[in-house]
């Protein structure tokens, strides 16, 4: 099996799941307490929570706060919905923003979905003229989960702070692949899962500058009183040992090795988005009249993507394809390969040769 799923998720690193079995306790250990209770098991428990989001934050901007959540999906709406004023956001965010737009406006606060440019980049002067003294946040993704396209944050972080707005970073795909630290916004969501952690944790990072912000969550306000519910040390501790785990220089070089192989093996095939403004560890690619559902199908060792994973199955062309202007057609004749860490050059030549061969075999 080749697995070239990196976007929908990645493999869990081997220290992120050594950090996590320790606290996976048994009755005869003292590692299952809950971080919550006062007594010596609880705060060995907490002390690892908290030398997790240290961890996180050090991937963060400087000052700030970490809020632990379920994944980024929370962190998104807990910052959509626990502010004020009207949203502005892209074409292309991910469905996790997009589609609180109804929970928005039941708020009876204004939902505005932005166009983006062919490359798939943000289009800054769109954001520039719609920006209104009643505009609270501008929600922007750094990387795009679909195309790999790279926004121009710091551009449109400095244009919603001239009018006054906050603005909140989708970091899910930028995490441990892209510094975040030179960035100035108000809130960064992101999720540990996506960066060789464990699924079911994420985090919200807040500004010092960032403002009240509403909890979505209500309960025991265990993480800053802004989030309920009792923390998993093993989930956190595997979190934070994936972001100790990060290397940006040798990622980035391994990676865009791997890129250069993959665009001389699919020379054939058109790229979708920024070839220049991109993470090279995604490669969404399409050749027109392409049966996607036949292509997966002839390569089932082969593990890629017609689209985001959230999305899949439900025969909808994606949006973020329809937002850079290509046609349901050319849309549903696409193909998302990512790949990271794990990825090893044969497995790319190998993917490569079964995929171009499928395409072939259907008279491409």
């Amino acid at each position: 099996m080749i697995y070239l799923d990196y976007q929908a998720t990645t493999p869990l690193a081997p220290q992120a799941r050594e950090a996590m079995l320790r606290w996976l306790g048994g009755p005869e250990s003292d590692t299952f307490g809950n971080p919550h209770s006062p007594h010596r098991m609880g705060r060995m428990a907490a002390a690892a929570v908290e030398a997790a989001r240290e961890d996180v934050a050090a991937l963060m901007p400087s000052g700030g706060r970490v809020v632990f959540t379920s994944g980024a999906t929370e962190a998104l709406n807990m910052v959509l919905l626990g502010t004020r004023g009207d949203v502005l956001t892209f074409a292309t965010e991910h469905a996790a923003v997009l589609d609180c737009a109804r929970a928005v406006e039941a708020q009876g606060r204004r939902f505005t979905v932005l166009p983006v440019l062919r490359d798939g980049r943000a289009d800054l002067d769109a954001l520039a003229a719609a920006l209104t003294p009643e505009t609270g946040l501008v929600a922007i993704m750094a990387v795009n989960n679909e195309i790999g396209v790279i926004h121009p944050l710091a551009e449109a972080i400095a244009i919603a702070r001239q009018a006054g707005a906050r603005v909140l970073v989708d970091g899910v795909q930028a995490l441990g692949k892209l510094s975040l630290t030179p960035l100035s916004p108000d809130f960064v969501a992101v999720s540990a899962h996506k960066i060789h952690g464990p699924k079911g944790i994420g985090a919200l990072w807040i500004g010092p500058e960032a403002g009240p912000l509403q909890p979505l969550v209500h309960g025991g306000g265990q993480e800053a009183s802004l989030r309920s519910g009792t923390l998993s040390p093993a989930l956190c501790a595997g979190f934070g040992a994936a972001c100790r785990g990060v290397d940006f220089e040798s990622g980035m070089f391994h990676v865009k090795h791997l890129w250069n192989i993959a665009r001389d093996a699919f020379a054939g095939w058109e790229l979708n988005g920024s070839a220049d403004h991109r993470w090279p560890g995604n490669l969404n690619i399409r050749q027109e009249g392409l049966d996607v559902a036949r292509l997966m199908s002839d390569c089932r060792q082969v593990m890629f993507s017609a689209g985001s994973a959230c999305a899949s199955g439900s025969g909808r062309p994606s949006h973020v394809l329809r937002a850079i202007g290509l046609s349901d057609v050319q849309a549903k004749s696409s193909i998302r390969l990512g790949f990271g860490r794990y990825t090893t050059e044969a497995e790319i030549v190998a993917a490569a040769a079964a995929i171009n061969e499928g395409a072939r075999s259907q008279g491409l």
